[in-house]
Formats: structure tokens, C-alpha cells, sequence
């Protein structure tokens, strides 16, 4: 997406945040073997930006940006 004409605001960031790690363990095998087990890991990346002087048309913009699938984006006024 190119916009024709840009819009001026004060941004801060990105900051990174923690990240979040769920990390499952599982038995390799349904029957014996209790010592054979595989680990599984779900990271969850999380980042920070503070924009200061917006307008109107730069929370539009930010509103109507096609982002990836599994990108997820919290707008706090």
C-alpha cells in the first residue's frame, strides 16, 4: 500500500515486549518408552509503538492496513 501523500506523525517505537513461550512436552510413544518425549514450542512476539500528534487520517490509515494472517494489531485512543 503507497500512500500519495505522507502522514506527519511523532512515532516512538518499536519497542520489544517479552516474548511468550508455551512449551509443550509430549510422550513419543503411546505405549512404552516414558523416557522418549518431544517438546513443541508456540512463541508469541509482541511489539510497542507510541504515536504521538496523529490525525484523524493516520488512525485511518492504520485502521485499513492489510496485514498478514497471524499479525494481530491493538489500536488504544
Amino acid at each position: 500500500m503507497v500512500n500519495k501523500k505522507p502522514l506527519y506523525a511523532v512515532v516512538n517505537g518499536p519497542i520489544p515486549l517479552p516474548t511468550n513461550k508455551r512449551i509443550f512436552t509430549v510422550l513419543r510413544s503411546p505405549h512404552v518408552n516414558k523416557k522418549a518425549r518431544e517438546q513443541f514450542q508456540l512463541s508469541a512476539h509482541k511489539r510497542l509503538m507510541d504515536i504521538y500528534s496523529s490525525s484523524s487520517k493516520t488512525v485511518d490509515a492504520l485502521m485499513k492496513l492489510e496485514l498478514p494472517s497471524g499479525v494481530d494489531v491493538e489500536i488504544k485512543v
